[in-house]
Order: C-alpha cells, then structure tokens, then sequence
C-alpha cells in the first residue's frame, strides 16, 4: 500500500477512504475526481452515484444504505448514509474453513515466562487482591497503601507489585441465575490468573457472593497461592488490614523465588481489542494485527476476539471460517442475544458507533464491525465462549462481551489471556492489571501526538513505509518481547490499576 490521497478498499466498493484533509474543489487524483465538499482524512468520498436506498460499499461489502441520493465526490457519512432495515447475509457455516499450516515445533517462537504450579504461563508477576464485594473494596485498598507505606515490596524485586482488583458488585443480586454464574467466573478467572503468584480473596462476610461457595463451585487453591479472609471474620477494617499485610509478608520470599523460564509461544493467549477507532482502523492497525494473529497461531498460540456489538454485521465473515456448524452457530446465537438485550433496554445495535468514532469516520455499526473483525486474522474460528469462560482451546476464538473496552477486557483477562493487543485510532490510554496492554496505533499524526501511550504505529501501512505483513510481524515480535517483561507504555505510565469492569447483567435489588 503507498501513500495516497484516496484509498479504494475493493474494486465493488462505491466510496474510497479519504488519507488526507481534501478542501472543496480539490482534485483527488487517485480516485479520478473533484471533491464537491471538504471531507476530513479517514472519511469516505463517493467514487459513483449512489441511490436513496441503494447500499453502500466498503471492503466489499454492505456499510449501509444511502438515505439520499450522493454523487460522486461527496462526503458519505452519516448525513446521507443509514444502517437500515436487517438485510441477508450468508452465514456459510465452516465453508471458508481451511487447515492452518503450522510452523513445526523445533522451530516455533518463545518467550520468558512465569511458569505456575497449575501448569499455567504467567507473563507477570503481581500478587493481588481479588475482593468478592464492593463492601470490601476499601479494605483492599488500605492493604495497599499499607503495604507501600512500610516498604515491604522493596525487599522483593522480582515481584512487579500488589493489584487490588475492586468492583461495584458482589450483593443483593440473585444467586442461581447465568449473570451470577458470569460475576463469578469473572471474579475467580482473575483471582486464578497466572500473572499472579498469590491472591489473597477479600470479603464482607454477609455479602451474596460468599467466598467458600465459589470455592464450592471452583475448588480450592494451594494454601501458599490463596488465602482468603472477611473483615467480620477478622474483626473489623484495622485487624484486617494487619492480619492481610502479614499474609503477604509471609508470602512474598515465595513469589519474588520464582524467575521467567523459556516457554513456547503456544503459551500466549492475546485478547484483541479496538478502542476509539476510526476510519484507519480496517486498513491499518486491525488487519496488521490480525497479522499477527496469524502468525501466532501457527506457532501454536492464541487470539481472542471479543466485543459482540463490534462483529455485528460482520459475523458472516466469522461463521464462515467456523471449525463446525455448532461453533458458527453459537457465535449466532450470541448476535440474536443481543439484538433482543438491545430491544429490551429501548436501544439498537447502531448506538455504536461513539461520537468519536463517527469523528473518525466511521458512519455504521456495520462499517465499524468490518474493520474490528480484522484483528482476527483469517484462521479457523475454533470456538466460542461466553463472558469470563475459560479459553480452552489453542487458535483463534470469540468471547461474548460489549463492546465498551474495559468491561470486555475484563472477560478476556478472566477467561485466561495473559496479553492484550489494543489498536485505537482516536488514542485510547487504555492499561490493564495484571496484563499487559499494548496500544497499536492507526495513523502517524494521532501516534506522534500520544508517542507516550502508543507502543507501534501502524500508520506506518498507509504512509507507504511499511507494508500491512512487515507491520503484522513487528507487532508479532512486540508481542514475544512484552510477555518477556518488557513493559508497555500504560505499564511505564502506571495505568491499570482501576479497569477491572464486570459485565453487569442481573436484576440489582
């Protein structure tokens, strides 16, 4: 791809991406037309006329419908162009799915990594404090700022800190229903994660959410990785926080022994995530990084989409590379759940776009889902889960989750990734504990404005100095190095330590 002013994405399409500022009157050379108006860089022009009704083109495929007749120079957005009635498209179920070429295991990447007693890789090594309830969320806290008041950390430098993982939740909600069941697997993949060394659990005591059911349900963990106490149990806040602080004294020697070992690639499991994307987003970052993905899963690992609202009409591009009609159809199933969330609530599916991301350029869900599914890459579809489900499969999967960034990040981080690839075009500041998040940028101008929270700049593709597969295998070798402990920007910043947010779906009373 080189630099140009005017990007047409697919011989069908009936609007070209706009890389650059045109003025009204402007020639644009490369679509062989005058601009009729201003258009701002990463909106669309319309290349041919354009019907009321008729559908409009982008990738190939339907973005939406003119809702008035555009001629060719327009600026199409979201002044003339609707998502429209629901129209077909061809599920395909597993037609498009093809065998992945594997890279053979003497010769498959590695990185440094925590290896745990359970088996699992770590690619940090935090101790945390997971609490059941917001009513101990304070607590928490206080342990916290305990233990950084008395310097207890410095003696341990292998340990990258203590995360106190809080919420708003935990009570006065219904117990034997799927949005408790989705708090808990939320709640337990966090306190079970393997960038942790030890956790300790932290509760009210009277709370809905009761530790040892979870420990029912989930089993219990070796006593030198978990710990879990009440503040009613203990006596109140003051004996609790001492009772915790010595826990971690007592704790600390173990997880600052342990040291990054030489794991296989097929060890990562990357949750990809677009945030305040715009209208580079399909054509630069996302597709690099499913690049990447790629890549990564012929050596054996994995990428986990998530963000349902962000596949909306562009699910068939999915179902199609589907290991099995079953999986296609549960990625289905998960689409009409939402349309019917979305009626229930007296909202629709085309509330996403954000303001910013039509400020970007992107007019519909539809456009904006075209571009997000890009980060997956083009293997194999090899499962599907629900919010917070532990990932038991190697390749590329689908994790039910909204499509606000933080609340889906959390289901990935508590179905098992222990990396996050986030591309942003607008300049997300995005940083997770304990995971690391690696910011892809769209475009150079909003990259060297934020250089200090974006690790790559893939405007480099439209630029015409790297091409979409030499960035896919930069943001590959990023990946190896910052599960290796290199730290990320958001990590340089100390971003992270307040994006643990649950999907909340129950009836709070």
């Amino acid at each position: 791809m080189t630099a140009t002013t005017a990007l047409l994405l697919s011989e069908t399409d009936n609007v070209a991406v706009v890389l650059a500022n045109i003025a009204k009157g402007e020639d644009v050379p490369a679509a062989g037309l005058t601009a009729r108006e201003a258009i701002p860089r990463g909106h669309k022009m319309a290349v041919t006329p354009i019907k009321p009704g008729d559908a409009v083109h982008k990738y190939g495929q339907v973005i939406g419908f003119a809702s008035a007749h555009i001629a060719p120079g327009e600026h199409v957005h979201t002044h003339n162009v609707a998502i429209g009635e629901s129209f077909e498209r061809d599920y395909a179920f597993g037609e498009r799915a093809t065998p992945t070429e594997m890279i053979p295991e003497g010769k498959r990447a590695t990185f440094q990594g925590y290896v745990r007693e359970d088996g699992k890789i770590g690619t940090r090594n935090y101790v945390g404090i997971v609490t059941s309830v917001n009513c101990s969320a304070t607590a928490a806290r206080l342990i916290v700022k305990e233990v950084e008041k008395r310097g207890i950390l410095d003696d341990y430098p292998n340990v990258d800190g203590i995360v106190p993982i809080m919420h708003g939740a935990g009570c006065c909600i219904g117990t034997d229903d799927e949005a408790f069941r989705m708090l808990q697997r939320t709640i337990w993949g966090h306190a079970r994660h393997p960038n942790f060394a030890s956790v300790l659990m932290l509760g009210l005591g009277c709370e809905a959410n009761q530790i040892p059911m979870m420990l029912e349900v989930m089993g219990q963990p070796s006593e030198e990785t978990f710990h879990y106490t009440t503040l009613q149990a203990e006596g109140g806040t003051r004996k609790t926080v001492e009772e915790c602080v010595a826990w971690f004294e007592s704790i600390l020697p173990r997880a600052n022994a342990m040291t990054r070992e030489t794991v296989p690639a097929s060890e990562l499991t990357v949750g990809l995530q677009c945030g305040g994307s715009d209208g580079y987003s399909g054509i630069t970052a996302n597709p690099a990084l499913g690049i990447a993905v790629d890549t990564l899963v012929r050596h054996g690992g994995s990428g986990v989409l998530a963000e349902t609202p962000e596949v909306y009409g562009a699910e068939h591009l999915l179902t199609g590379r589907a290991v099995s009609r079953e999986v296609g159809e549960k990625l289905i199933e998960r689409i009409h759940w939402w349309e019917g969330y979305a009626a229930q609530h007296n909202s629709h599916m085309n509330n996403n776009p954000t303001p910013g991301n039509k400020e970007g350029g992107l007019t519909t869900i539809l456009e904006k889902s075209l571009g997000a599914v890009a980060k997956g890459g083009s293997t194999n579809l090899v499962g599907v889960y629900k919010y917070g489900e532990p990932i038991t499969t190697k390749g590329f999967a689908f994790m039910d989750s909204p499509g606000y960034d933080p609340c889906s990040i959390t289901g990935e981080v508590a179905s098992g990734c222990n990396l996050v690839a986030f591309t942003t075009g607008r300049g997300s500041c995005y940083g997770n504990k304990p995971v690391p998040s690696m910011k892809l940028a769209t475009n150079t101008p909003m990259y060297n404005h934020m250089a200090e929270d974006m690790d790559i700049n893939c405007g480099t593709v439209v630029d015409g100095t790297e091409s979409l597969e030499e960035c896919g295998e930069t943001i590959f070798r990023k990946m190896l190095s910052v599960a290796s402990g290199e730290l990320t920007k958001s990590e340089e910043i100390g971003v992270g330590d307040t994006e643990f947010v649950p999907w909340q779906t129950w009836a709070q009373m």
